[in-house]
C-alpha cells in the first residue's frame, strides 16, 4: 500500500497543502516518509457534509448489512499483514508480539459489534399495545427503540494505534449503531491510520455503503479536532487521551449552542488495595504480578496501577524489597512519544523531590536524569504514608509511564478515608483471601461507587473484549460515568430512543412491527418475548 499523507475525504483523497508533519520512529529519532498534511477547513468541511448526507441512508441499513461492513472492514485490515505491523512498530517502538494481539482485538471487536447488530435484539425495542376500553382514558398503542445520531467524530489515541483508533472500538460501535464516522488521526502514528483508513474504504466500496460513510482527517496540531466537536453537524464525539486534552474538547461540546454527547476517556490510578489476608499468603507472588502491569507496554495503559496500598508492618517489608527490586532492574523504556517522555520525565522529577514521597526505585535520582531527551525513559517506585497521602491530593494525579506510589497505612479507617477521597477511577483491584473480603465490605461498597471495574485478585491491565465488560468510570476516568468504551454496551453511546405512538403497522420499523419480522426479542407489555403479534391484540 502506497501511503499519500494525506487526508482521506469520503472517497477521495485530500490535497498536500496543509501543514506538514512526519511521523516519527521513537527508537531512533527520525522521521518517518510520506510527509503528511493537515486537513484544511475546506476539507473537513467537505467531509462532515458528505457524513451528513451519508447519514439518510446508513441510518436506514439493516442490521445485516452494517454486520457486513464491519466483517470486510476486519478482513480488510487482516489482509495488510505484516507491512501495518511493521508501519505501526516504526511509529510507536511496540513490539511486534504485541501489535499482532492489538491487531486480532481490533479485528474481534468487529466482528462482536458486527454479530450484535445482525441479531437485532440491541436496539432495546418495547411494545405497550392499545387498551380503547381503559377508563377513564383509553390506552394508545406505544413502541419505542434505539436509533442512532448522525456524524460521530472519533480521536485516535496515542497508546493503541489499532484497538482504539482509526478502527478501533468507538469507530466499530458508531458505525454498528447506524452512524457515520469522523476520525481525528492521531499525530504520531498517521502511516497506521492512513492504511487503516484505506482497508474501511475498501469496505464501504465493497459493501454499497453511502460516501461520506468514514472520512479520516490528519492534524499536525488540534484546530481540527476542535472544529469537529464544535461542527453544528457532528452529534457526539469519543476521545481517549489526556485529562487536559478531554476537559478542553468536553468544554467546547458542552458551550456549543446545541450540546452533544462526549464520551472521553482521560485518567486514572486504578488503585490496587493489597488486604492483609494476601499480603501473608502471598506477598512477593503478588509483587512480581504488580510489577509485570506497571510495566506492561512501558506503563503507558490507561489501567497502569499508579496507587498501591498496603499495610505497615512485617508482612509488607518483603513485598515492598522484591517490588523495588524488580524496578531496579528494569532497562529503560522507549515511550510512544517524545512528548510522552517529556511529560512522564517531568512528573518523576517532582514527585522524586516531594516533601512526603521516598524515590525506592531506581535507588537514587540520578538514573532518572539519565535519560533525560528523546522517548527514553526509566520505571520508578515511591512511597509515602497514608496520612500524607490523605493531605496531599496531588499524589493521586496519574503519572503517564512505568511508575506507581506504593501507600502505607497503620489504621483500617486511613485505607477507607483514602478510598472515600479518591476520585473517579477506571478500575480499583482487592487482592485479598475469602476473610479478607467479609471483613472489608465496606471498602467495597466505597468502591462501587468510584470505579467502574472492580477486580478481585488481578491486575487491571488487559481489559476482555465482551458484553459485560465496563471500560469506563465516574468523572474524571471519563466525562460519563454511565458509558464504556469497550464491550458491546459502547454502541448505547451513539444512540437516542424514539418513540412512536398511534402508527399503523406497515409504517412502523421493522424491529416494532406486530408480526417481528427480524425474530428480535422486545419487551411487549411488560414481558420480554420473541413471538409476533396476533392478530386479536391478545
Amino acid at each position: 500500500m502506497k501511503l499519500t499523507g494525506v487526508s482521506i475525504i469520503g472517497f477521495r483523497r485530500g490535497a498536500p497543502t496543509g501543514t506538514s508533519f512526519f511521523a516519527v520512529n521513537p527508537t531512533t529519532g527520525e522521521p518517518l516518509e510520506p510527509t503528511y498534511y493537515s486537513a484544511s477547513r475546506a476539507e473537513l468541511e467537505e467531509a462532515v457534509q458528505l457524513a451528513a448526507r451519508a447519514f439518510a441512508t446508513y441510518a436506514q441499513t439493516s442490521g445485516h448489512q452494517r454486520a457486513a461492513f464491519l466483517r470486510q472492514i476486519a478482513i480488510n485490515i487482516e489482509a495488510l499483514g505484516d507491512a501495518l505491523l511493521e508501519r505501526v512498530a516504526q511509529e510507536t517502538a511496540l513490539p511486534i508480539p504485541r501489535l499482532q494481539a492489538e491487531r486480532a482485538r481490533t479485528c474481534f471487536q468487529l466482528r462482536l459489534f458486527a454479530d450484535l447488530v445482525e441479531e437485532g435484539s440491541w436496539v432495546d425495542a418495547r411494545i405497550d399495545r392499545a387498551d380503547p376500553t381503559r377508563q377513564p382514558v383509553p390506552k394508545p398503542d406505544v413502541r419505542s427503540l434505539l436509533r442512532p445520531l448522525g456524524p460521530v467524530a472519533v480521536f485516535g489515541a496515542s497508546n493503541f494505534p489499532l484497538a482504539f483508533s482509526v478502527a478501533g472500538g468507538d469507530t466499530a460501535s458508531a458505525l454498528a449503531a447506524g452512524n457515520p464516522v469522523l476520525v481525528k488521526a492521531h499525530p504520531a502514528h498517521p502511516g497506521t491510520s492512513e492504511m487503516v483508513g484505506l482497508a474501511i474504504i475498501e469496505a464501504a466500496h465493497a459493501c454499497s455503503m453511502p460516501e461520506g460513510v468514514f472520512s479520516l482527517l490528519f492534524d499536525a496540531g488540534t484546530d481540527i479536532g476542535r472544529a469537529l466537536v464544535t461542527h453544528p453537524e457532528v452529534r457526539a464525539v469519543a476521545f481517549t487521551g489526556s485529562r487536559a486534552a478531554g476537559l478542553a474538547l468536553m468544554a467546547e461540546a458542552a458551550s456549543r449552542p446545541d450540546p452533544i454527547p462526549f464520551y472521553a476517556e482521560m485518567s486514572s490510578v486504578n488503585p490496587i488495595f493489597i488486604l492483609p489476608g494476601a499480603l501473608r499468603e502471598r506477598g512477593e507472588q503478588i509483587a512480581m504480578g504488580l510489577y509485570a502491569s506497571v510495566t506492561l507496554g512501558a506503563g503507558q495503559f490507561c489501567t497502569k496501577p499508579g496507587v498501591v496500598l498496603i499495610e505497615e508492618g512485617a508482612a509488607s517489608s518483603p513485598f515492598i524489597e522484591k517490588l523495588a527490586e524488580l524496578i531496579a532492574q528494569t532497562p529503560p523504556f522507549t515511550l510512544l512519544t517524545a512528548g510522552i517522555g517529556a511529560t512522564y520525565r517531568r512528573a518523576l522529577e517532582e514527585r522524586s523531590h516531594h516533601p512526603v514521597v521516598t524515590l525506592l526505585a531506581p535507588r537514587s535520582t540520578s538514573a532518572l536524569e539519565a535519560t533525560s531527551l528523546g522517548c527514553s525513559a526509566y520505571a520508578a517506585l515511591f512511597q509515602t504514608d497514608a496520612q500524607s497521602y490523605l493531605v496531599h491530593p496531588d499524589l493521586g494525579q496519574e503519572i503517564f509511564g512505568p511508575a506507581t506510589l506504593l501507600v502505607t497505612y497503620s489504621r483500617r479507617e486511613h485505607l477507607l478515608d483514602i478510598a472515600r477521597a479518591m476520585e473517579g477511577q477506571l478500575t480499583a483491584s482487592l487482592h485479598g483471601t475469602e476473610d479478607d473480603l467479609l471483613a472489608f465490605r465496606d471498602l467495597i461498597a466505597i468502591l462501587e461507587t468510584k470505579v467502574g471495574r472492580l477486580i478481585f485478585n488481578g491486575f487491571p491491565t488487559g481489559v476482555e473484549v465482551c458484553h459485560a465488560m465496563v471500560h469506563g468510570g465516574p468523572f474524571p476516568a471519563t466525562s460519563d460515568g454511565r458509558s464504556t468504551s469497550v464491550g458491546t454496551r459502547a454502541i448505547y453511546r451513539f444512540t437516542r430512543p424514539v418513540c412512536y405512538q398511534n402508527f399503523p403497522n406497515a409504517a412502523l420499523p421493522d424491529e416494532l412491527k406486530d408480526e417481528n419480522p427480524l425474530g428480535i426479542w422486545r419487551l411487549v407489555d411488560g414481558r420480554w418475548t420473541r413471538e409476533p403479534l396476533n392478530a386479536t391484540g391478545e
